[in-house]
């Protein structure tokens, strides 16, 4: 009688264990969609191949009008996504709002961006920005306009100089 009673005992307490492993691991994933679904905005739509190097996409949140010579619009760079080497002829300022990256001025080091860091970036300055290679990245960019012009896009960086930067 003990005997069963143990084997009751035990049979009860692994069917406790299992459902609540089950339960938490139901609730895990439910709590990782939600994480995945709390971005800001929207990823929005791609952006041009010819000035981006992987899969970034672009949401607009402020136009040019009569009242803001800027435009404002949250970027998403999948991991391995960057801009092209370019300039603004009245400068930017990024807002890293997720992920991890980097930002790099011409003939300087490039520098790590993550969550929480804003990039202020003069006129005129050669730049590019973009997400680490194994993470995304997404940031608000406030972009200044001189006459109808915000942005000035040069060569794409080279895989080479993107690698080299990954590896700091």
């Amino acid at each position: 009688m003990i005997h069963f009673r143990k084997s009751i005992t035990y049979t009860l307490l692994l069917g406790t264990f299992i459902s609540t492993a089950a339960y938490s691991q139901t609730k895990r994933q439910a709590n990782m969609a939600q994480v995945q679904d709390t971005a800001l905005f929207p990823k929005g739509d791609p952006l041009p191949g010819s000035y981006f190097t992987g899969n970034a996409f672009f949401t607009p949140l402020i136009a040019k009008d009569k009242n803001n010579d800027f435009l404002m619009g949250s970027v998403t760079f999948e991991p391995g996504a960057r801009t092209n080497w370019h300039t603004h002829p009245r400068g930017q300022v990024l807002i890293v709002t997720e992920g991890a990256g980097f930002y790099q001025e011409k003939n300087k080091d490039a520098r790590p961006i993550k969550k929480g860091d804003v990039v202020n970036i003069p006129e005129n300055v050669e730049h590019w920005h973009g997400a680490a290679a194994q993470t995304k990245m997404v940031h608000i960019a406030i972009t200044n306009y001189e006459g109808e012009t915000n942005v000035v896009w040069l060569k794409p960086v080279s895989e080479e100089d993107y690698n080299a930067v990954n590896k700091q």
